[in-house]
């Protein structure tokens, strides 16, 4: 109700012509009741009363008919502008609801998405939202129209006979049995339909983002297989909600047209002896028609309103799942000086206390170059995720300047960083439009500037429309080493004072990687950084290395210092480098073993 309280104006116009449209659908058989009975088939004592009824019954039909397509003009209006306005109303309201999931999904933690496959948030967005809207627009009002008819119409039978209204009512407990069997058999049926499209959009999601692996490991058939299993389980939901349907519209029918064949048996007894109008009972068939309409039409809106029960159970428990990390009350300003950054006795753990960092404590200086390297799972990339507040550390603390990052807005903490991710993830866009990400502060100008620092410039002078030269969705028409030239530009582009360089040679190639080293040269001038790196060639350069191990900080200093120390560092350039050198013998005997 909170989404359509801000079109209440449009609703309550609506709920007018549905009052009307209600209205005019009893008068449709009160007007034949009266053509019947002055003009097609007057009693004797009608006659006696106007003798011209039978005589000249032209003109009195010729302003029923006429009357009577009034009524039905009155119809067709005041059924389009119900219709038009619920269902304006209803676009109105989910446009709203959309919006809402969306920045709500913008605000949850990572942690969130980490446990919620993208398929199935997706459907929260479309198809649920869909069937929410099937309530707003032809379910709620509707219900009230179908109420108010039935109730019109059986005030109509009451004041025209009393004896046709009990027979007519006299199968309503059967329709009511009938129903209500409907609704149980059919509401399991479609929370079932809706768990499985969910089941069905997150596994097209992940095998359709995933499709390179899938035929390179030549994965068709057997992921053919899986997908039919969970189309089955959404098939076989549908075949229950189908046979449900299949008995109930047939009961109703039958229960309707035996209603109106003991309407035919009792009031032609009655219309025969004298007691009874021709006009009346000719109203009453055509009520009875009237009457069960509505029902079945409950029924089905009572279908609509279950799925949207299921439907909205779902999307206000998004809605209601809190963000863990979010401002303090009033939260602390971003430090406008030159500042440190302390990791002070940082605990984490990703789940309970399976702890990916014990105890973890160090400093950045100002301006300083930091490397963290260690092997995969040491914690390296749970350190930058702690730093930019995606995760809230366990135990400890993290400070900026001195201030606790939890007493900072994280919207204004991470404006401060420019990431660059071993996966750069480029949107559907111009290249401009991906270095900008929306920034207005970032003008061409900027975006060329920071271009040429990364070495871009020539790859973009390549490009028909340059910075304007569209992109597909991920970069699908850009190599690796493309796309993480463009991430560096988009880190730049933003003025950081701080930089993160997570993984980023990883994924190009040597030439590229020394374009890029050079340009880090230049990135980090000046800049508080961070680099992750596994080549170790890459950060041999930096102020300190931090040498991480099964969840802590083993080593620090630099490069030659650590070289000196002989500990983990030491080993771990060994083996870099070894391997390194034994490719490169193998290399030369392959070319000497050739050669002669």
């Amino acid at each position: 109700m909170r989404y359509m309280q801000p079109y209440r104006a449009r609703i309550f116009a609506a709920l007018a012509f549905l009052f009307l449209y209600s209205g005019l659908q009893v008068s449709g058989p009160l007007l034949t009741k009266l053509a019947v009975d002055r003009y097609l088939a007057p009693t004797g004592q009608r006659l006696l009363l106007d003798p011209m009824l039978a005589a000249d019954p032209f003109t009195g039909l010729t302003q029923i008919a006429a009357l009577y397509l009034l009524v039905l003009a009155g119809i067709f209006i005041t059924e389009f502008a119900q219709l038009y306005l619920m269902q304006y109303v209803g676009q109105l309201a989910m446009f709203d609801l959309r919006r809402e999931l969306m920045a709500h999904m913008q605000k949850l933690d990572l942690k969130f998405f980490d446990h919620n496959p993208v398929g199935r948030l997706v459907t929260r967005l479309t198809t649920d939202v869909d069937v929410l809207n099937d309530l707003f627009a032809s379910g709620l009002v509707t219900i009230l129209g179908d109420l108010l008819t039935l109730t019109f119409i059986v005030a109509a039978m009451l004041q025209m006979s009393l004896g046709l209204t009990v027979i007519m009512l006299a199968v309503l407990p059967f329709v009511v049995w009938a129903t209500a069997r409907f609704r149980t058999s059919v509401s399991g049926s479609y929370r079932r339909i809706r768990v499985a499209i969910a089941r069905i959009n997150a596994y097209l999601q992940e095998h359709i983002t995933g499709m390179t692996v899938l035929q390179l490991f030549n994965r068709e058939s057997k992921s053919t297989a899986e997908f039919e299993e969970i189309n089955k389980q959404h098939m076989i939901a549908f075949k229950d909600s189908i046979g449900a349907y299949g008995w109930f519209y047939p009961v109703v029918e039958f229960l309707a047209y035996l209603s109106l064949a003991m309407i035919l048996s009792y009031g032609g007894f009655r219309v025969k002896g004298g007691l009874l109008s021709l006009g009346v009972m000719v109203a009453f068939l055509q009520y009875g028609l009237r009457f069960f309409r509505p029902i079945q039409d409950l029924s089905e809106k009572y279908n609509i309103l279950q799925a949207a029960m299921a439907s909205a159970e779902r999307i206000f428990n998004l809605l209601d799942t809190p963000a863990t990390i979010v401002a303090p009350t009033a939260p602390l300003a971003f430090p406008d000086t030159e500042a440190s950054i302390v990791f002070d006795q940082v605990w984490f753990a990703y789940k309970d206390e399976d702890w990916v960092l014990r105890d973890l404590s160090f400093t950045i200086h100002p301006g300083e170059t930091v490397a963290i390297v260690g092997h995969t799972g040491a914690g390296k990339t749970t350190i930058i995720s702690l730093l930019l507040r995606f995760y809230d550390v366990g135990r400890g603390a993290i400070r900026i300047g001195g201030v606790d990052i939890r007493d900072m807005d994280p919207l204004v903490l991470r404006r401060h960083f420019g990431v660059v991710l071993q996966d750069p993830y480029l949107f559907t866009g111009t290249i401009a439009d991906n270095i900008r990400l929306g920034t207005e502060t970032v003008k061409l100008e900027d975006i060329a500037d920071a271009a040429e620092q990364v070495n871009l410039t020539d790859f973009i002078r390549t490009l028909p429309e340059g910075f304007n030269q569209p992109i597909r969705e991920r970069g699908a028409s850009l190599s690796t080493g493309q796309k993480q030239l463009i991430s560096f530009a988009r880190a730049l582009a933003h003025r950081p004072r701080f930089l993160i360089l997570d993984e980023a040679t990883s994924s190009v190639d040597t030439e590229t990687e020394l374009r890029v080293r050079r340009a880090l040269e230049q990135m980090v001038k000046g800049r508080t950084s961070i680099v992750i790196a596994h080549r170790l060639s890459t950060i041999q350069r930096a102020d300190r290395i931090l040498v991480m191990h099964k969840a802590r900080l083993r080593e620090s200093g630099t490069h030659q210092e650590l070289l000196a120390g002989r500990g983990l560092y030491w080993k771990l350039y060994q083996l870099q480098y070894q391997d390194q050198e034994d490719g490169i013998s193998r290399e030369v005997a392959h070319d000497e073993a050739f050669v002669g």
